[in-house]
């Protein structure tokens, strides 16, 4: 059974969301600010974080940046008033997973939190580890030991998103099917977020992230991984 976290100063909205999602079956606990949602994330673990951005005490964001600070990787699901792209860019980059504008309908509410929580469902099923040539990576961990020895972390998008590719391994995933399996596809107003991601994956297991050989540009489409060395002629990105 699930264990989500509601945090949110409506009372009333707050006890509606609890009583929506215990009628699912999930565990719920509400806390009333970002102070004792805080608190309440440093001391348990939960499956699911549904947060207010606009809080007393400690506002959404800056309390999704806290609990990515302390390295708590639950999925965050932001509700906010404020639902222009730029908001829901500034709360994604924060940390966050998703984002549901007020006023929203319980069922939206209620498909979003089952597909979160399938997602990492789907990543803590699939394997711990992987190596290729000279690289190892530990999923579990999120760290990459490459090629020249060194250790990387990765965030826990760069490793759904690597994983997602490994598993795929010689087929093309399109920008659309990783946005779909890893945020959902309306947290993002660009697939162009996938190709940062790459980027910066390509730094830490390419020996020369210009000319990869592992993580393939195709074009128009998507991305390839190819755990032997390959020729790329895509241009980078």
């Amino acid at each position: 059974m699930s264990n989500i976290l509601v945090v949110d100063d409506e009372k009333v909205l707050g006890e509606s969301i609890k009583d929506a999602l215990a009628s699912e079956g999930y565990e719920v606990k509400i806390a009333s600010n970002g102070q004792i949602g805080f608190d309440l994330i440093s001391s348990e673990p939960f499956d699911l974080i549904i947060l207010d951005v606009m809080m007393p005490e400690i506002n959404g964001i800056d309390l999704c940046k806290k609990v990515r600070e302390i390295n708590v990787l639950t999925p965050i699901l932001f509700l906010t008033v404020n639902n222009d792209p730029e908001d829901r860019i500034l709360g994604l980059e924060a940390g966050g997973d998703d984002y549901l504008g007020k006023p929203f309908h319980l069922k939206e509410l209620l498909l979003r939190t089952r597909k979160l929580i399938q997602r990492t469902q789907w990543y803590a099923r699939t394997n711990d580890s992987f190596a290729f040539e000279d690289i190892y990576i530990d999923f579990s961990s999120y760290q990459i030991e490459s090629w020249d020895k060194k250790i990387y972390n990765l965030t826990q998008k760069e490793a759904m998103i690597l994983k997602l590719l490994i598993e795929n391994e010689g087929a093309t995933v399109s920008r659309e099917d990783i946005l779909e399996k890893i945020w959902g596809y309306e947290s993002y107003p660009s697939t162009r977020t996938i190709d940062n991601f790459i980027v910066r994956l390509r730094k830490r297991i390419e020996r020369n992230p210009e000319q990869p050989t592992h993580l393939h540009t195709i074009r128009g489409v998507g991305y390839k991984f190819t755990k032997n060395p390959l020729e790329n002629n895509d241009p980078e990105l």
